[in-house]
């Protein structure tokens, strides 16, 4: 019994990469900025220009780039990766199917109907294209493939293992400047099968959701769990880097957010708990870490006349 608490009290303690001088980044998706009846240029523009958040997560997403089978389009996020490349932010570049923002596979309306051999077999085509196109660009950090491909969330079939294994080797294949990230789940998830793909992990970290059967939950976890999690990790694979690729900055209710009335927004995010995820985020240490909600910051700012949102991570990023 010795033993086994002297092993938790070990596996426990802060990985020696910790930090409290995080880069602190964001995640921008043009679909869910159009979503929210923003103008989602002028999102951007003001995200990156008001805010200049360190660095840049941005999913590419199937259904914008091939809105008719075999037939590309990369004209959005041309303009996007420029307008990062010229403001100097480091990008990481997210593709596949099962990708940020719900339903999570964001599927063309011709492919849905597809059998899921056909589908893969169009994936890996798009996935080509897409890193054909972007594995020169000066300021591109990484690539993500997939979007925690191992947690069972959003409209996606079941994930296939095998699958992602041939989408992270078909990257590799095209870009060994580059590496691959996997992500997975921070409170659901023990990390090992996304992490032995990935050159670097990454975990989300929610502390207020909305459970179907059990409404409001705030999870109970010290940044004790985040670093035994992360120790346990590195028996397995040393030195594997660990980031946070999701930092809960909005709320997380019953409805999607442009649908869910402000005073139910505030049982999962209030300005308080922004900065409660902050600081919690600062005691775990993880860098680099992307905040999540920068679209809904501007949406409180220029629709619902609150710019406290947007004011905080402003203070932030310009630590």
């Amino acid at each position: 019994m010795a033993a086994l608490v002297w092993g938790f009290n070990r596996l426990s303690q802060p990985p020696t990469d910790i930090t409290q001088d995080i880069k602190w980044g964001i995640s921008f998706s043009r679909i869910f900025a159009r979503d929210m009846g923003l103008d989602w240029k002028e999102a951007y523009l003001a995200i990156l220009g008001e805010l200049q958040p360190k660095t840049l997560r941005l999913p590419i997403y199937w259904e914008d780039v091939e809105p008719r089978e075999g037939q590309y389009t990369f004209n959005d996020y041309d303009w996007m990766i420029e307008q990062a490349k010229e403001k100097k932010f480091d990008m990481i570049l997210v593709v596949g199917r099962k990708l940020p923002r719900w339903p999570e596979c964001h599927v063309p309306t011709w492919a849905a109907s597809r059998s899921e051999e056909v589908q893969q077999d169009k994936m890996l085509l798009l996935i080509s294209e897409i890193v054909k196109r972007y594995k020169t660009l000066e300021n591109l950090y990484a690539w993500q493939v997939e979007n925690e491909p191992f947690l069972a969330f959003g409209e996606c079939p079941t994930v296939d293992a095998s699958f992602l294994d041939q989408e992270i080797a078909l990257v590799k294949s095209l870009d060994n400047r580059h590496p691959v990230i996997v992500t997975d789940s921070g409170e659901l998830s023990i990390w090992l099968r996304a992490a032995k793909r990935a050159d670097i992990f990454g975990t989300t970290m929610y502390r207020v959701v909305h459970q179907k059967y059990l409404g409001y939950v705030e999870y109970p976890l010290p940044p004790k769990f985040f670093w035994l999690k992360a120790n346990t990790i590195r028996l397995f694979y040393p030195g594997k880097p660990i980031f946070v690729s999701e930092l809960q900055a909005e709320p997380w209710g019953p409805q999607l957010l442009f649908d869910l009335p402000l005073d139910e927004q505030e049982k999962s995010m209030t300005i308080k708990q922004f900065r409660e995820n902050i600081a919690y985020a600062k005691e775990v240490g993880f860098s680099p870490a992307y905040l999540w909600g920068a679209e809904w910051w501007y949406w409180m700012k220029t629709i619902n006349n609150d710019s406290s949102y947007w004011k905080e991570a402003k203070k932030l990023f310009s630590q």
